[in-house]
C-alpha cells in the first residue's frame, strides 16, 4: 500500500519539534491489543517500527502458564518434571478455592482440574469459572480418577475441552495441552479481528461500546481520572467528493497511523464510524488529555499528502474529562463529549472543546496553535 503523505526531501511531511511524539503507542490495552495499522506511512521520515503490526502486537515471548489445580502435590511434581521441555510455565493450587483464586490473579492460558477434591470439588471450580464472564474462554482440560461416563458427560456439559482419566500417559497429556492452547489461541485470534475495523486496523466501534462502559465503572468504582475524546475529519465529504473515496479511506488510514505514532501505551485508540474516532485515556485528567489531543491535531495539521498535497486534512476535537469518580453515566459522558466535539466545529474546527466533569463550570475551547 502506498504512503497516505510523502517523506521526500521537500520536506512535504512537517512537525513542529516542540510537538514531537512521546513514541510510538500501541493502538489498546488489556488481554491483548492491536497494532499497526493498514499501511507503511512514516512520520517526519521516520520508519515504523516493523514490530508494531497487529500480528506482531499479539505475539510473546513469555510461556503460556498452566494452572494445575489437583490436591495431590505429586501430580505438580510428575507434570513440573515431565513437561520441562514444553516451554510452559506451571504453577499448583492444592484446593478448588485456592484455583479460583489463582486463576483472577495469575490469568493462566489453560487449567489442568482434578474433579475428586475435598472441600469444592472440581465440578463447582468448573462451573464457576464458566459463569464468570472472565473466565467463560478459559480452556479447562480434566485430569480425574473418576472413569464414569456420568462424569465425563457432566464435566464436557459444564464446559471442559477435554478429559484425561488418572494414571495418565504424558505424551498423550502433552499433545492435548498443545492442541488445546492451539486452539485457545485461534479462536482468541478470531475474536478480536471481530473487534478490529477492517480499514484502519483501529478497535471497531463494538469493540469501544464495551471497553467504554468497562472505563466508566472503574472510573467511578476506583475514583480515578478518566477522559474521553472524540476526533472528526474537517470537511471529510468534501474531500472524498473532490479527490474521490480512494483518497478518503488514505486520510482515514494516516490519521490512525498518526495515532499509533502520537498516542501512549495507555490510550485506547477506536475507529467510532465514518470519519469519526475516539480515544479513551484511562487515568488521565483533562489538562493531560488535552494535551495528547493537540499533539494529534499538530501532527495532522501539518501532513501533506500524497493524493492531494495543496489541500491538507484538519480535525475538530470533543473531550470530556474527570479527576476522579463523578456521577456520570456512559451514556451522558458520551452525549458530553458529541457536545464538545459540536462545539469545536461551531467555533470554526480545527480545534478542542473541553468539558470537565466536577470542575469549573464552562467548557473550555482550545484554538489550533
Amino acid at each position: 500500500m502506498s504512503k497516505p503523505w510523502r517523506t521526500s526531501a521537500a520536506g512535504c511531511v512537517r512537525r513542529r519539534s516542540a510537538m514531537a511524539a512521546p513514541g510510538a503507542g500501541t493502538l489498546g490495552s488489556g488481554l491483548s491489543e492491536p497494532g499497526a495499522v493498514a499501511g507503511d506511512a512514516s512520520l517526519n521520515g521516520l520508519e515504523q517500527d516493523d514490530s508494531m503490526t497487529i500480528a506482531a502486537a499479539h505475539l510473546s515471548d513469555t510461556k503460556p502458564r498452566v494452572l494445575v489445580i489437583d490436591d495431590s502435590k505429586d501430580v505438580h511434581r510428575l507434570l513440573k518434571a515431565r513437561l520441562r521441555n514444553e516451554q510452559l510455565d506451571l504453577s499448583h493450587a492444592e484446593s478448588g478455592a485456592a484455583g479460583l483464586e489463582a486463576v483472577q490473579q495469575e490469568a493462566p492460558a489453560i487449567v489442568l482440574l482434578d474433579l475428586d477434591m475435598p472441600g469444592m470439588d472440581g465440578f463447582e471450580v468448573l462451573r464457576r469459572l464458566k459463569d464468570d464472564a472472565a473466565t467463560i474462554h478459559l480452556p479447562v482440560i480434566v485430569l480425574s480418577g473418576l472413569h464414569s461416563s456420568q462424569d465425563k458427560v457432566t464435566a464436557f456439559d459444564l464446559g471442559a475441552v477435554d478429559y484425561i482419566t488418572k494414571p495418565f500417559d504424558l505424551t498423550e497429556l502433552r499433545v492435548r495441552v498443545r492442541s488445546a492452547l492451539r486452539m485457545h489461541g485461534l479462536l482468541q485470534m478470531l475474536a478480536q479481528r471481530a473487534q478490529l475495523d477492517g480499514l484502519t486496523g483501529l478497535w471497531n466501534r463494538a469493540y469501544f461500546d464495551q471497553r467504554w462502559g468497562e472505563e466508566v465503572a472503574s472510573c467511578q468504582r476506583h475514583d480515578r481520572p478518566l477522559s474521553l475524546a472524540f476526533f472528526d475529519a474537517d470537511h471529510f465529504k468534501s474531500l472524498n467528493d473532490t479527490y474521490g473515496h480512494p483518497a478518503g479511506d488514505q486520510v482515514l488510514i494516516g490519521i490512525a497511523q498518526i495515532f499509533q505514532r502520537v498516542l501512549r501505551q495507555t490510550d485506547i485508540a477506536c475507529r467510532y464510524g465514518g470519519e469519526e474516532f475516539a480515544i479513551i485515556m484511562p487515568e488521565t485528567e483533562p489538562d493531560e488529555a488535552v494535551k495528547v489531543c493537540e499533539r494529534v491535531r499538530d501532527t495532522l495539521e501539518n501532513v501533506c499528502w500524497e493524493r492531494h498535497p495543496e489541500r491538507g486534512v484538519t480535525c475538530s476535537i470533543g473531550l470530556c474529562g474527570s479527576n476522579g469518580s463523578v456521577s456520570v453515566d456512559a451514556a451522558a459522558w458520551l452525549q458530553a463529549t458529541d457536545e464538545q466535539l459540536y462545539k469545536a466545529k461551531q467555533g470554526g474546527r480545527n480545534r478542542i472543546a473541553v468539558h470537565q466533569f466536577g470542575g469549573p463550570g464552562k467548557p473550555k475551547l482550545k484554538k489550533a496553535g
